[in-house]
Parts: structure tokens; C-alpha cells; sequence
């Protein structure tokens, strides 16, 4: 039997990241979760990710801004940004993929979760993730 993926939620929602997980966990993903961007970074940090999934509109750090600092840290790792299209404006994202949060459906993020984290991105090593952690700790 393969290892599951393990996807990390990041989402401020309670009621959100419960459907999010509950969703995941059912369709035979490992699923962590963190309600906010420094949690999430702690976390990704310390365990082997296979995809982000994040929501844009968070309180401190924003979901982009969570995808730039968690790409500085590791770039292979794919990200999806959730969130309303008008809200993100016409901003950059180092996101892999934006999904506007109210007309994705659960079967269009699920294929598009299987496809992303099924792709072969790198290195996998931790070595590249320590480093960059490194210098991540020292720009703090």
C-alpha cells in the first residue's frame, strides 16, 4: 500500500477547514491543519508536505503571504490559494494554482489536488528544506 499524501489546510474558518479535512481525509488523504500562517509555517516546517491548500482572506498574514514564505522554505512543494478573485485584485501569487473559493466545486479541487500533488517537483530531499529554513529564521 503507498503512503497517503499529506496536504496541510491553512484557513481562519473552523466550519471551512472542517469541510476541507473531512473532504480529504474521506477521498484517502492525510490531512494536517493550522487556522493561521504562522501556525501553518511551524508545521510545514516540521513534517514532510506533499501540497498547500490555503485560503487568501486571513487575519496577520494572508494566504499569498503565506504561499511566498512557505516557497522560500521549499518551491517544489505544489500551493493552491482559495479565495474571492476580487479580493486577491491584480496581485502576483507564487501560488501553483488560484481557485476562486465559491464557484470551485469539491470534484474540480479534488482533481485538481490529485493532479498537483501526483507531479514530481524536485528534490525531495530535507537537506534544500534546511537550508532554506535557515536563512528563513535569519530574515526574521
Amino acid at each position: 500500500m503507498r503512503p497517503k499524501k499529506v496536504i496541510l489546510c491553512v484557513d481562519d474558518n473552523e466550519q471551512e477547514l472542517s469541510v476541507l479535512k473531512f473532504m480529504l481525509a474521506t477521498n484517502g488523504y492525510r490531512v494536517l491543519s493550522a487556522s493561521a500562517g504562522q501556525e501553518a509555517i511551524g508545521i510545514f516546517a516540521g513534517t514532510q508536505v506533499d501540497l498547500v491548500l490555503t485560503d487568501y482572506g486571513m487575519p496577520q498574514m494572508n494566504g499569498s503571504q503565506l504561499v511566498d514564505r512557505l516557497k522560500q522554505i521549499a518551491p517544489h512543494i505544489p500551493m493552491i490559494l482559495l479565495g474571492d478573485p476580487q479580493r486577491m485584485g491584480g496581485d502576483i501569487h507564487a501560488a501553483d494554482a488560484l481557485l476562486a473559493k465559491k464557484s470551485c466545486s469539491a470534484q474540480e479541487l479534488l482533481e485538481r489536488i490529485k493532479v498537483m500533488s501526483a507531479r514530481k517537483r524536485g528534490p525531495r530531499k530535507g537537506a534544500v528544506r534546511l537550508a532554506a529554513m535557515a536563512e528563513l529564521a535569519v530574515a526574521s
